[in-house]
């Protein structure tokens, strides 16, 4: 594995690592303005990675396909939604702002559901990186290595504000400032091992590519309907969600289509 593909993978958890890390300086709980605003952004930039880093280079390796091009992207696009939904219900987790758990009921503490909840969000994104990583290691034409990176930039762009969501939350419900850090990186590290054990077995998902990229679209997006725009909506109304997922989006975007 070459050194640039290490450190394509291990970009989006030093995001959320960063994140964490603003535990330290930012002695006040977020407002629900701001949570608003960086959940909009989040969703932003995971829906233009869905489809602009994945299921439009999906589609395209498909093209003598034809009229059918589509398929594999809508067949792999739905095995990630159910495989996100099987994971939703077996997996106890508590979203922010949540009273209530979802999944199977478990004696678990408020606090180890929380950080769940934001591992569970972050296992597509690891798998999105794997996927395209293993495809630009593979030599195929469509995924570059400026596209590969432009998606792990996206991502950690997101997890930046996502790690400060789970570390400052965890600390205001009692944990002390360095575990609520620790906590926050933890629940990123699912990343890099996901999208590890992808390139490492990318001779399995290299003849499947498309189903495999659109699988981890449909992952990541279960997470921004599922999760983060019920998370913008929530309570007071305000506009600062839909401004940022507009943010989120063009930057994704721009960065697919600057750096592919």
């Amino acid at each position: 594995m070459t050194g640039k593909v290490l450190i394509g993978i291990l970009i989006p958890f030093l995001g959320t690592a960063l994140g964490s890390a603003c535990v330290f300086f930012m002695k006040k709980e977020l407002s629900n303005k701001v949570q608003k605003a960086l959940a909009g952004f989040a969703s932003g930039v995971m829906v233009a990675a869905s489809i602009w880093s994945l299921i439009i280079p999906a589609m395209e390796q498909c093209e003598s396909m034809g009229r059918l091009s589509f398929l594999p992207a809508f067949i792999g696009f739905w095995l990630g939604i159910l495989f996100l939904l099987f994971l939703d219900s077996v997996i106890p987790h508590l979203h922010l702002n949540a009273d209530k758990a979802e999944g199977p009921r478990a004696k678990l503490k408020r606090t180890t559901m929380m950080v769940l909840a934001v591992t569970l969000h972050n296992i597509p994104e690891g798998m999105a990186v794997g996927v395209v990583y293993a495809g630009f290691i593979s030599g195929n034409d469509i995924i570059t290595a400026g596209g590969a990176l432009a998606l792990a930039l996206g991502i950690a762009i997101q997890n930046f504000p996502e790690g400060a969501i789970i570390s400052m939350p965890l600390r205001a419900e009692g944990k002390s400032t360095g575990k609520a850090f620790l906590d926050g990186v933890l629940s990123g590290a699912v990343e890099p091992i996901g999208a590890l054990l992808i390139i490492l077995t990318a001779g399995f998902f290299v003849p499947v590519m498309p189903y495999f990229l659109c699988f981890a679209a449909g992952a990541m997006m279960y997470v921004v309907v599922e999760e983060l725009i019920p998370e913008m909506s929530e309570g007071e109304h305000s506009n600062i969600g839909v401004v940022m997922f507009a943010v989120g989006f063009t930057i994704m975007m721009a960065l697919d289509v600057a750096l592919g």
